[in-house]
């Protein structure tokens, strides 16, 4: 019995060997083809109409050429400053960031003044990843201590180290990727919270790593109070009392003592007060924003409110913006990526309404890697994409990194996987702790550069205007 159960077991395998082998060239190369989201996972609302929108077209069929190829990119001298031509392929866009290496000369000569960068992102940047990084970078070389803009909800709060996040009793959630409209505007992170019952609270611990070991000037932001909510505080063995009664559009309440390490806010009677988030920062140095969204394609940005967008400028004020986006718009089985441009070129036009003369900053989608004919190779849709979205960076009059290029280009998300110590997850996808660090130290690089030739910029413009009509700096000075 059991040689012909062993016996019927070998031909069954011998047959399913063969078949495979005969209609091998039948089936598709891509053993995994794009996938829909599962229950785990986000849909964006606002990539699913585009799509629609392009599918009535027929423009999903048609690829997408690089139109832009080695075309060269001159640049306007703005204020006597003017960085060296580039081509497409080597775009980097630092004409368009002068306002924020200029804000950064300030600080540097000047340690009391300040430097804000918003960073919109997706799951890439989740939990703080990248950004934490990037964060502890400025803050080492330029001053500045504090976490920056929570929020009162996370997804992430659990998996974040750079700030201790909790939360508990009852919440509602409304946010600009999974919901199309909102009782109030969303906030600057896409979000607005609603205290649903009288045990909602949160909880706010500093982190341990150099720069953030404290909470810094705590400040809550919140919208329209219909009827006096309260909120109370407690740190320690001391708990103070606040009343929720802001009338504007955007209201800031500062609470405690100015440099705490942990607190718990509850929310008493405030279930009809949007509230947004909490702020942490000293008030000098540079200070790093992370606005994550799993799920987000980018484009929903242009359903962010651009008058309540002012606001939170007027009390925050940014210098630099970053969009950070790709990973979730590569599954849609297309290599033209036209609709996606047009969707966040709203979204731009709409953050340049709430953000006048804030420069922005894109960085491409990072590699990823599929399975094709039993081998991780780079995703067919990840080089139409960057193009893409360096099309969109030149078109914009926008900073740009192209992630891919840095990681290394074609298979480097399998070797950032394979290779001791991993840098990456086996999703082929997300980067972990360690990528994570290299990454955010790759963008710091890039922006330093810039930066640099940048003051030398400045440096000849100053040079020069000081010197006599006619007369020219010696060739030992050159």
């Amino acid at each position: 019995m059991q040689q012909s159960s062993f016996f019927k077991s070998f031909l069954i395998l011998f047959l399913a060997a063969i078949l495979f082998v005969v209609a091998k060239p039948y089936l598709p190369k891509k053993l995994f083809p794009e996938q829909q989201a599962t229950a785990n996972q986000v849909v964006d609302s606002t990539v699913i109409e585009a799509i629609s929108e392009a599918e009535a077209t027929d423009e999903l069929n048609y690829a997408e050429a690089d139109s832009m190829g080695n075309q060269p990119i001159v640049y306007v001298d703005e204020s006597g400053i003017q960085f060296p031509s580039e081509t497409a392929q080597s775009y980097t866009g630092n004409q368009h960031l002068i306002s924020f290496y200029e804000k950064l000369r300030l600080l540097e000569s000047n340690p009391s003044q300040s430097v804000r960068i918003a960073y919109f992102g997706d799951s890439m940047t989740d939990g703080d990843l990248i950004v934490q990084d990037l964060r502890s970078a400025f803050q080492s070389q330029f001053g500045g201590t504090g976490v920056g803009f929570v929020p009162l909800v996370s997804e992430s709060a659990g998996s974040r180290s750079s700030v201790k996040h909790s939360f508990g009793g009852s919440w509602k959630d409304q946010n600009f990727v999974t919901s199309k409209y909102s009782r109030y505007a969303f906030g600057i992170n896409g979000h607005v919270f609603y205290p649903t019952d009288s045990l909602a609270w949160v909880r706010y611990e500093a982190g341990r790593q150099a720069n953030v070991a404290s909470l810094p000037n705590p400040t809550l932001f919140y919208g329209t109070s219909r009827k006096n909510g309260r909120l109370k505080v407690t740190y320690g063995k001391d708990s103070l009392w606040y009343k929720l009664d802001g009338n504007l559009a955007l209201n800031t309440l500062r609470i405690g003592k100015s440099d705490l390490k942990k607190f718990r806010a509850d929310f008493i009677e405030a279930d009809s007060i949007p509230i947004y988030g909490f702020n942490f920062d000293n008030g000098k140095g540079v200070h790093i924003d992370n606005f994550s969204q799993r799920g987000n394609s980018g484009m929903p940005l242009s359903k962010l409110n651009p008058q309540l967008l002012n606001q939170f400028q007027k009390k925050l004020g940014y210098d630099l913006i970053i969009l950070h986006y790709g990973t979730n718009v590569l599954n849609y089985g297309t290599k033209n990526y036209n609709w996606y441009q047009r969707g966040m070129q709203k979204a731009i036009a709409n953050l340049r309404a709430g953000f006048p003369g804030v420069p922005i900053l894109l960085i491409s989608a990072a590699d990823k890697a599929t399975k094709y004919d039993m081998e991780m190779r780079t995703d067919s849709a990840v080089v139409p994409l960057t193009l893409a979205q360096r099309k969109l960076a030149v078109e914009t009059r926008s900073g740009f990194i192209n992630l891919f290029e840095l990681m290394g280009g074609n298979g480097s998300m399998v070797r950032w996987v394979d290779e001791a110590p991993a840098l990456a997850n086996k999703d082929y996808t997300h980067f972990n702790f360690r990528g994570a660090k290299k990454v955010a130290s790759l963008f710091y690089q890039k922006l330093q550069s810039g930066f640099i030739t940048y003051k030398r910029l400045k440096s000849k413009v100053a040079t020069e205007a000081v010197l006599p009509e006619n007369d020219s700096i010696p060739d030992e000075e050159m």
